[in-house]
């Protein structure tokens, strides 16, 4: 049984060194302007293990060689694994002020306040946010029973309240993430020119055009065709045109 713990140890460390010798050379192969060649190594670091990290620097490599729709696509996931990830933030912003369309989506202000708060955050840490304030609120509920002093009964029924209702913010803010992480229902259009079409059939009227880079969200999807919305468009585009977040 020792023996077998060592070995997968032993494992485990040669494939920590194996992926950071993997990663460094990558980082090189970047500096040197082998952008292709740092890319296909990211890529495949991603697919052992994705990382937020990785997906940054495989945006910036897709980036120099033109690639703008792969460039968002990837600090969109790195940002769906890190929302705080300061230099995905600045270099998705960057690189969507250089698409085609500029396509703002028309939200209720408290409604695109309350999807920025959500997404300050990945899905784990609002989980376990909302875990320690339930505690918390256990906590203070029980306090409020047995306290004999008033004013101590009194912050405790307080902080159980306030921990209760901030725990069940943080609860659906999970179940949101979890959510949209699930069903993927967010793109990025890859190809140059899309035309939006009345309906999924090649006959379909062509309603509206985007161009490569555009953030869609994904309706529903019918064969190889899908339903999309994109600020106040509506229409189906097939589904190669596009690559989920």
């Amino acid at each position: 049984m020792r023996r077998f713990i060592i070995c997968n140890v032993l494992l485990a460390l040669c494939a920590l060194a194996f992926a950071q010798s993997e990663f460094d050379a990558a980082n090189a192969a970047y500096a040197e302007g082998r952008y292709e060649q740092a890319a296909t190594i990211y890529q495949s670091l991603i697919d052992e293990q994705p990382d937020a990290t990785l997906y940054y620097n495989l945006g910036n490599a897709r980036f120099k060689q033109g690639e703008l729709a792969q460039a968002i696509l990837n600090y969109e996931r790195a940002l769906r694994l890190q929302p705080n990830h300061k230099d995905a933030q600045y270099n998705l912003a960057f690189a969507q002020s250089r698409i085609t369309d500029n396509i703002v989506e028309q939200d209720f202000f408290l409604s695109a306040w309350a999807r920025t708060v959500r997404n300050s955050l990945n899905e784990q840490t609002w989980l376990i946010g909302s875990i320690c304030l339930f505690i918390l609120a256990l906590a203070g509920l029980l306090l409020f029973l047995l306290g004999r002093e008033a004013w101590l009964r009194k912050t405790a029924f307080h902080i159980a309240w306030i921990a209760l209702l901030f725990s069940l913010i943080a609860g659906l803010n999970a179940a949101s993430l979890h959510k949209r992480d699930t069903l993927r229902n967010e793109a990025i259009i890859t190809q140059g020119v899309v035309n939006g079409k009345s309906s999924p059939d090649r006959s379909g009227t062509d309603l509206f055009t985007l161009h490569e880079g555009t953030k869609v969200t994904i309706r529903e999807t019918l064969g190889e065709w899908c339903n999309i919305r994109v600020g106040n468009y509506e229409g189906w585009v097939r589904l190669q045109n596009l690559e989920r977040i």
